[in-house]
């Protein structure tokens, strides 16, 4: 279990992984190596898994498809859903797999470069798996907000129309 000073630092790398140990150091009140070493260590312990810049794909001019997949999966004796769950996310289209409840057990972020290819993804690959009973796809149509950041710019507001009598 990290302690406070930890957290806050990984706090602050989670919105911004461009601090510096310095700058960590100037924020959380500890030595600049301190922050290094406590990040090396969070590292070391899984707490950090990697540092990611998000990038607005659809601005770069890259086009990508993204889709939302609802898995429905047969538990597996002894490792219930883990096994089936590790086997889809080690495809490289895969984003994220999540554990859920309700209808579904799984979903399932997948991004390809077309809707083709997401559906031949799921057609070919997931769908086939042992221990998967269904599932339903869902196109992403548009990114408003994607991990705590804004992708749209804010759009001025139409004037609104006076009220006649």
């Amino acid at each position: 279990m990290a302690d406070a000073k930890t957290i806050d630092l990984l706090q602050m790398l989670e919105r911004d992984a461009r601090l510096t140990p310095g700058q960590l150091a100037t924020m959380t009140g500890l030595s600049e190596e301190e922050a290094r070493e406590r990040v090396a260590q969070a590292e070391l312990d899984r707490l950090i898994l990697g540092f990611r810049t998000s990038v607005n794909w659809e601005r770069a001019g890259v086009e990508q498809v993204a889709a939302l997949i609802e898995v429905k999966v047969s538990p597996q004796r002894d490792v219930g859903f883990d096994a089936v769950a590790a086997r889809i996310y080690r495809f490289p289209e895969t984003r994220s797999v999540y554990l859920m409840s309700g209808t579904y057990d799984l979903a399932v972020l997948v991004v390809g470069p077309s809707m083709k290819d997401v559906a031949t993804f799921v057609a070919s690959k997931l769908a086939p798996l042992e221990g998967v009973q269904g599932t339903v796809t869902h196109f992403l149509l548009k990114r408003y907000k994607e991990d705590g950041v804004v992708l749209v710019e804010d759009e001025p507001r139409a004037a609104r129309l006076p009220i006649a009598p």
